[in-house]
């Protein structure tokens, strides 16, 4: 691992292919790239046919300029191993290695990532032009670390040699076919194994348990792929260079918590709609889900990074402009480059890497558009980069040890996502099964949560098992499990503990009631947090409309608020009833409880809230949200950390009017040195976000523009 990566301050750059470029644009690409603040460029990650052209023929030192013409100016660079997208030399001579996205169907060839990376040939080739490259350049200066591959997990590879590798991971981990048989319930269909050989294909596969053991082998996969890429790397590596991979968090086939266990830093690439899709609170619709929609997406984006490795994070690709085909061209309104880079250092981001430098003019991606547009002449992008440049340049160590304050921690599941990618609980308009139960269920969750001004911190399921239970009480006020259904049996008597000793304990529908491979457990539901909760029930109702809910006690419910897609029919033992849904025939109404527990409390909702019940759970959840203390109106967010014992808040107005909000403390503006004293008005212009130092009687030094290093 890097024991001394070397760089402080936020790094601030983009991706550059000069060979994507002709002739004689590289100093003038460079210097502009200087001007406006660049501290880092990413290269090499794309061109594996460039590197080596022909099978065993290589081109190395068409590289070296670009690096040398970084160092000269003060730009680091990462360097990225180009094994994400193969040459045809490769596609020909082992065809073998294509991926199969059914038995027997290869995806074709001509556009990137078509492979099955864990086939022998593509590993032999790869690693060969990863020692290549990465020899070559592992001592120049400029190179402060290290990509491996490139948003890794995309195939669900089918091949017959990865089908027999699942077997051999079945068979480690079930020993016996008598096992698996009993495990996966396979006297149910007449699907009893008598020995390996006869397990079927995934093809056909309509059992929840095969489904799921099958996801969790292929994350696997994409683990190895780059926990062993980042091995090789690392024989060449200088300790003071950091290794990575590019994340992209809606890849099928990663468990993202595992996936950076081998690398240094977690990095990825939040895509996000802009214009409208920033505007206020609101959000439109988007034809892709890696593609989001909304300040809460593009926040939770943040969190989610953050939650891979429980640290700050990488922003290795962002939109510079419009990003998608030609047919969606919404580049950024004025201002939004900012809000955007700003709310995700805001969640522990320490690097602003935007994709691209230039936009191109060949390629599926022509309209995907970069800092400078196609005719190559700076114009209001780039400007506004510049000045987001020096903004950061003038905040420089300030957030160097900036820790996101959280009200709230949520709980991921990646098992039940994969389990309700194949088998959810929910269903579409149209009736058929909602493939994106999980993602909507935690976002209703996520999103009602920010909308009261709460600020939310994600762990991970297997990283919740880990943390000592007094830690997360003294972190986490409250935690909230939105969903999670695929749950051993001490991750729910774990939830029960930190109850008991004094956390605030709220359940979302479908936790507790699946056992670890998916199977429904015989226990009265939520199985093991019942008698806390003091509620059960065994009768549930999807819905096909939304279910209006009522308050009946303590809680303050915005009108409109219902419950969407499904509810439980609780029956009350000795919680107290928070709210009620409308009435129905079933007679049953309670939709949201609560129940002291132990030194904590337990609380229940019984469906998916709408926004506006989300928001309303919110503010009673989180009474005192850091918003509150600033008068910021709905259309402002903000959101703190602290950084070396310094408290310091960003505040976003997500509006395309201007809006007010109070000091809450002494301020100072950490880019443009302005001061409020408590009490003072601060205006706040259109689209714009602003860092400040909180006074808490210990502050950072005046920051000074860096000097090239």
């Amino acid at each position: 691992m890097a024991s001394n990566p070397r760089f402080s301050g936020i790094l601030f750059g983009a991706a550059y292919y000069a060979e994507y470029q002709p002739e004689g644009t590289l100093e003038r690409d460079l210097d502009l790239m200087a001007e406006a603040g660049f501290t880092v460029v990413r290269v090499g990650e794309s061109v594996w046919s460039t590197w080596e052209p022909r099978e065993g023929e290589f081109d190395l030192d068409w590289l070296q300029p670009v690096l040398d013409g970084a160092h000269a100016r003060g730009i680091g660079v990462v360097l990225g191993t180009p094994t994400y997208a193969i040459p045809p030399w490769l596609q020909t001579r082992h065809p073998e290695i294509a991926g199969e996205s059914s038995s027997g169907a290869r995806i074709g060839w001509g556009a990137r990532q078509e492979m099955d990376q864990s086939q022998p040939a593509y590993r032999f080739y790869a690693e060969r032009i990863v020692r290549k490259v990465v020899s070559r350049y592992c001592d120049h200066p400029a190179v402060i670390g290290y990509q491996v591959d490139n948003e890794p997990g995309n195939v669900i590879a089918h091949n017959r040699s990865t089908f027999h590798a699942f077997l051999a991971w079945l068979r480690s981990r079930y020993g016996t076919v008598e096992r698996l048989n009993e495990e996966w319930g396979l006297v149910y269909w007449s699907h009893r194994l008598s020995e390996w050989s006869e397990l079927w294909r995934p093809d056909g596969n309509l059992m929840p348990q095969y489904q799921l053991e099958w996801r969790r082998f292929q994350a696997t996969l994409a683990t190895d792929l780059v926990g062993w890429q980042a091995e090789v790397v690392r024989e060449y590596a200088r300790d003071d260079q950091f290794i990575t991979t590019c994340i992209s968090y809606t890849r099928p086939q990663i468990s993202d918590d595992e996936l950076v266990t081998n690398l240094d830093l977690t990095a990825g690439n939040p895509y996000y709609l802009m214009q409208t899709g920033l505007d206020a609170l609101d959000a439109i619709a988007t034809p892709d889900r890696w593609w989001h929609s909304g300040v809460p997406a593009l926040v939770q984006w943040g969190d989610r990074a953050w939650s891979s490795a429980q640290a700050p994070f990488l922003v290795t690709e962002t939109n510079a402009q419009s990003i998608g085909g030609p047919w969606t061209n919404h580049p950024p309104f004025p201002g939004q480059l900012r809000q955007a880079a700003f709310a995700l250092l805001a969640r522990g981001a320490r690097m602003i890497e935007y994709w691209h430098w230039h936009t191109l003019h060949f390629g599926v991606e022509t309209y995907w558009g970069g800092i400078l547009p196609h005719n190559q002449v700076p114009g209001r992008i780039y400007r506004e980069i510049s000045a987001l440049g020096t903004a950061l340049r003038t905040i420089g160590g300030a957030l160097d040890d900036f820790v996101p304050h959280a009200d709230v921690l949520m709980l991921w599941s990646t098992d039940t996502k994969w389990s309700w990618d194949f088998f959810p609980p929910l269903a579409n308009m149209d009736g058929s099964p909602n493939t994106n139960a999980y993602t909507d269920i935690f976002d209703a969750w996520y999103d009602g949560l920010f909308e009261a001004g709460a600020q939310m911190r994600v762990q991970h399921v297997r990283q919740f098992l880990e943390e000592p239970l007094g830690d997360l009480v003294a972190r986490f006020p409250v935690l909230v499990a939105p969903a999670v259904y695929i749950a051993e049996d001490a991750v729910l008597e774990k939830l029960v503990a930190y109850a008991e000793a004094g956390g605030h304990l709220v359940l979302g529908i479908r936790t507790g009631y699946g056992d670890d491979l998916g199977r429904a457990r015989r226990e009265v539901a939520p199985a093991r947090i019942a008698p806390a909760a003091g509620i059960h029930y065994e009768e549930y109702t999807n819905l096909s409309s939304p279910l209006p809910v009522l308050p009946r006690q303590g809680l303050a419910v915005d009108p409109d608020s219902a419950g969407v897609g499904w509810a439980d029919l609780l029956e009350v033992d000795d919680a107290t009833v928070l709210a009620d849904f409308a009435m129905t025939e079933f007679g049953a109404r309670p939709a949201l409880t609560t129940k002291n527990h132990g030194n904590g409390r337990v609380t229940y909702l019984a469906t998916v809230p709408n926004r506006e019940l989300g928001r309303s759970v919110g503010r009673w959840l989180v009474p005192h949200a850091e918003r509150g203390r600033w008068d910021a109106p709905a259309e402002v967010t903000v959101s703190s950390g602290c950084s070396g014992g310094v408290e310091l808040t960003f505040v976003f107005n997500w509006s395309g009017a201007s809006g007010e909000v109070t000091a809450p403390a002494p301020l100072r503006d950490l880019v443009s040195g302005e001061t409020h004293r408590q009490g003072d008005t601060i205006v706040l212009d259109a689209r714009e976000a602003r860092l400040f130092e909180v006074a808490t009687g210990r502050t950072l030094p005046i920051p000074t523009p860096r000097e090239k290093s």
